[in-house]
């Protein structure tokens, strides 16, 4: 390809706010993949970078391309990749790990302490062009759409949470409706959970988890306890899985509270230092809480294929749909906090 320049959307400069520009297209190197983009999707963390807070300022270099949820095809492979063809559909894992760490020489890439963020640490996929190593490259299952190949990062985690205890027969509480939270409903009830209960505190969200599992409890708990909650589902001991997905102190202390004996806590919501739980119902229930970051390298992915070919369907979770050059208009949907999934299209 001869294209010297590309449409990209950037943090251009340490303050709010993004900047859709003109930027070189990327060099493909040896082992490297260059994709065009077709579709991509806006995650939080997106919109923590656009909103400039603490944890961006913290992390962030400008200038940089943004993005890390995408689908698209190959268009040039560097030296060495011969595991991809040109026009190959295929979407990426955003966490690019080092190789040669303890972990990743055991096959445990996901807990790679030197992982380098795809659109946090290195330019991402908001622009017609990225290349990535071959080795994070993922082609799309047949049958897909490329709307929820674009959201796999977050359907990743979903199922990463989500799998990591047995769900069969299980009573599930989720704590936090957002997209991530209530795909993992879907998760939860196509893997044959017994009853499961969604709690937020935005009407929105918990409409829209109604309208994807009506079968469901979506709560707010400002409005309902969860010691009523349980009793409306008729639950005596406590849930068996929580999935706290919220980053909310006061939903995690009350999902440990709520956890019969031996229950298993998945926590993908990131805490603030000064949430504290009660670590005697911890010690003394025999409580599991295991942390969970991105996606398992990569059986994740295989899973996630694999269920959308037999019935998991997240297409409710996309609310919004917008050409890049609307890219204003995808972030204010997410800073509305009324929005699902947000798609943007590069075609």
């Amino acid at each position: 390809m001869n294209q010297q320049t590309m449409k990209a959307i950037v943090k251009t400069e340490p303050k709010p706010g993004l900047t859709l520009m003109d930027v070189p297209v990327p060099k493909t190197e040896p082992g490297q993949v260059k994709i065009r983009i077709l579709k991509s999707a806006i995650c939080g963390t997106d919109l923590h970078i656009y909103n400039w807070d603490e944890w961006s300022q913290r992390t962030i270099k400008t200038p940089q391309i943004i993005g890390h949820e995408f689908v698209g095809e190959i268009v040039e492979l560097g030296g060495g990749v011969t595991q991809y063809n040109v026009g190959d559909l295929v979407s990426g894992e955003g966490h690019i790990v080092c190789g040669t760490c303890r972990n990743c020489m055991a096959g445990r890439l996901h807990l790679c302490k030197y992982t380098i963020g795809v659109g946090v640490n290195r330019d991402g996929c908001f622009a017609e062009y990225i290349v990535i190593p071959a080795r994070n490259v993922v082609r799309v299952a047949e049958g897909i759409s490329l709307d929820i190949a674009a959201c796999f990062d977050a359907l990743g985690n979903a199922v990463h949470t989500a799998l990591k205890f047995d769900l069969t027969g299980e009573d599930v509480l989720i704590t936090g409706a957002g997209p991530i939270g209530i795909m993992s409903a879907i998760i939860c009830r196509h893997c044959g959970a017994k009853k499961i209960a969604i709690t937020d505190i935005n009407p929105y969200r918990l409409k829209l988890a109604k309208e994807v599992l009506p079968d469901i409890w979506a709560v707010n708990p400002n409005e309902i306890s969860t010691s009523k909650l349980m009793h409306d589902m008729d639950i005596k001991e406590g849930f068996d899985i929580g999935l706290e997905m919220s980053g909310s102190g006061a939903a995690f202390t009350d999902m440990v509270e709520h956890m019969e004996n031996g229950g298993k806590i998945s926590l993908l919501g990131i805490h603030s230092g000064s949430t504290l739980i009660n670590w005697d119902k911890v010690v003394f229930g025999g409580l599991t809480i295991q942390g969970i970051y991105g996606r398992e390298m990569f059986d994740t992915w295989y899973k996630m294929m694999s269920m959308l070919q037999t019935g998991l369907n997240v297409e409710k979770v996309i609310t919004h749909r917008f050409d890049y050059t609307d890219f204003e208009k995808g972030f204010a949907a997410m800073k509305s906090g009324e929005s699902g999934k947000v798609v943007l299209n590069w075609t």
